[in-house]
């Protein structure tokens, strides 16, 4: 037994792997991975960027693709959805024995279209019927731009991955988007899952570089505490979400909460315990989607109990506190999700500028 099976199995949270390559797939290393206790896969353009720009592995198909007369950013799609096909069969059992709850695969669609209503609803779209599995998430970022199509492909019956949350109202309105989607759906609504991506690690990089800042003795004692108590926080609002007359009618109907998912969450300094984001926001009806070496560290020395819910209202305190010293977290969370948006461009750029050189030498 892992810790990862007892993440799941006593706590009711499911660990996925934040991470998705080609030579994982061929090797069996993806189905080793799988029977440790993985229960997911989430990728992105930066997963993508790393597993094809530092490895041969896809060059074979991809110089087949190039030959065959598709541009390169057509040939960076069908190599990603062919790693996501393979991923997706991977993890059909898990799919399947837990009755639709667990065994998915995330893709994100172009990031450069984050700012963009249309043009995110129709790659999404896309991206859907194009691989038409039941496991399959389709990932969305939660800028105000892109709320309205979560809204729109959950009422069409379209599993989604709504991804770099970073401040509770923002949360708020995802959770909301979700709801509303299933209350316009008149299809099945047990077919329909979806995630919220909180993003944690990022949230305490920037905090802690205000806090230093301010260089008080009260903002030293508070650096490395919001990401938890924010995801804390969360957990909170989504336990509110989905209770009470509103939700119940849609559960009679067969609907499943949108489980909160704690994504970035491997520790960005070197301080703090390597295990900080697993250990302190574990809890029924949660994922944790880890990069590897998180899983592996886990699985050395990580600690296995409900903690997302152990203390609300110490994390209020926390976030109370940090407020009071002038650090606003909702323009936190506008300046992390502007980061995060940037840095999936500039992955998605820089590989496809891979793709471009690797295409003028076949």
């Amino acid at each position: 037994m892992t810790r990862l099976n007892d993440l799941f199995q006593t706590e009711g949270q499911s660990p996925w792997l934040d991470n998705l390559r080609r030579s994982w797939l061929e090797s069996g290393e993806l189905a080793d991975w799988v029977t440790k206790g993985v229960r997911g896969i989430t990728s992105n353009p930066s997963i993508f960027e790393k597993a094809m720009a530092d490895t041969d592995d896809y060059d074979h198909e991809f110089k087949e693709l190039i030959a065959s007369g598709k541009d390169v950013t057509e040939c960076y799609w069908d190599l990603v959805i062919t790693d996501i096909l393979g991923a997706l069969e991977v993890l059909k059992p898990v799919y399947e024995s837990s009755n639709g709850t667990d065994g998915f695969v995330s893709v994100e669609v172009d990031p450069r279209l984050a700012r963009d209503t249309s043009g995110t609803l129709d790659s999404a779209r896309s991206l859907h019927k194009r691989i038409n599995k039941p496991n399959v998430l389709i990932k969305i970022p939660a800028t105000k731009e892109s709320i309205p199509p979560v809204q729109t492909m959950i009422s069409e019956g379209r599993s989604v991955n709504v991804t770099l949350i970073f401040s509770l109202s923002r949360y708020v309105e995802v959770m909301e988007a979700y709801i509303s989607g299933l209350e316009n759906s008149s299809g099945d609504l047990s077919k329909i899952s979806s995630v919220a991506s909180f993003f944690i690690s990022r949230t305490d990089t920037e905090v802690d570089r205000r806090l230093d800042e301010i260089g008080s003795q009260k903002a030293t004692d508070l650096k490395g505490q919001a990401a938890v108590a924010l995801g804390q926080a969360a957990y909170s609002l989504f336990k509110e979400t989905f209770s009470g007359p509103r939700w119940e009618a849609l559960e009679s109907r067969g609907a499943r909460v949108q489980r909160p998912l704690w994504a970035s969450t491997s520790t960005k300094n070197p301080s703090y315990v390597d295990t900080l984001y697993v250990d302190t926001l574990i809890g029924p009806n949660t994922v944790n989607t880890l990069p590897n070496t998180t899983i592996e560290a886990f699985e050395d020395h990580g600690t296995v109990a409900r903690t997302v819910d152990a203390n609300s209202s110490k994390a209020e305190k926390i976030l109370s506190e940090i407020s009071s010293l002038g650090i606003d977290l909702e323009e936190v969370g506008d300046v992390l999700e502007t980061e995060g948006i940037d840095s999936f461009i500039t992955s998605f750029e820089n590989l496809i500028e891979s793709l471009s050189i690797k295409a003028s030498s076949f």
